[in-house]
């Protein structure tokens, strides 16, 4: 069962229950930052925070899944809603600059994602050291779950992500760079451009 709901111009809300899981999250893309994140996954939710701060995106989640049985679903279904609320609140795409691009180091860890409000769904997720698929960061959350994380925003959100580590050696930081890279990207393509009279493209739709 789903709920969406476009509440007014650049906010979201969405709801969604399964067997694994039963999330309800709400974002503001013209916010401050403020994220009230609660999944049950607390890398997960760390993240997520990273997330709303460096992107500006107002970001309230709360999520109760099977994490008795795996962090899996409840971290897939979260990020399934992040994609929905996110394609929601960006409307028609009218104003928008569209393309962003930031390059975040932590430490000794280097990130880089561009993205593209296309309306297309695409991902591309290169340059993870072998082995960081593994790693079970804080205990709970495994290393490939990054990749599906950025999946399913890309694919409920029809947005064209690219993402990049060029280095880094904890996997702690490998996983928070690109978070924070594609939280500031993010930040650059959903700002509404005083330039831009309608959609940026020039098919005239997204």
């Amino acid at each position: 069962m789903e709920q969406r709901k476009a509440a007014a111009w650049r906010v979201a809300r969405v709801e969604r229950e399964t067997s694994e899981s039963r999330i309800a999250l709400e974002i503001n893309l013209d916010g401050t930052g403020e994220a009230r994140v609660s999944t049950g996954v607390p890398f997960y939710d760390h993240m997520l925070a990273a997330l709303s701060r460096h992107s500006l995106i107002d970001l309230t989640v709360d999520a109760d899944g099977d994490t008795d049985v795996d962090v899996h679903h409840t971290v897939e279904d979260t990020a399934i809603c992040f994609g929905r609320a996110l394609r929601d609140a960006l409307g028609d795409k009218r104003g928008i600059r569209r393309f962003g691009e930031a390059t975040v180091p932590l430490d000794e860890a280097l990130a880089r994602a561009v993205v593209d409000i296309s309306g297309r769904a695409y991902l591309v997720h290169e340059g993870e050291p072998e082995g960081q698929q593994y790693h079970l960061i804080g205990g709970h959350f495994t290393g490939s779950m990054t990749r599906h994380v950025f999946e399913a925003i890309a694919h409920n959100a029809a947005v064209c992500l690219h993402v990049d580590v060029l280095r880094g050696r904890d996997p702690h930081h490998i996983a928070e760079a690109q978070f924070k890279a594609v939280a500031r990207a993010l930040r650059a393509a959903v700002e509404p451009d005083p330039r831009v009279a309608g959609v940026p493209s020039t098919k005239g739709a997204l």
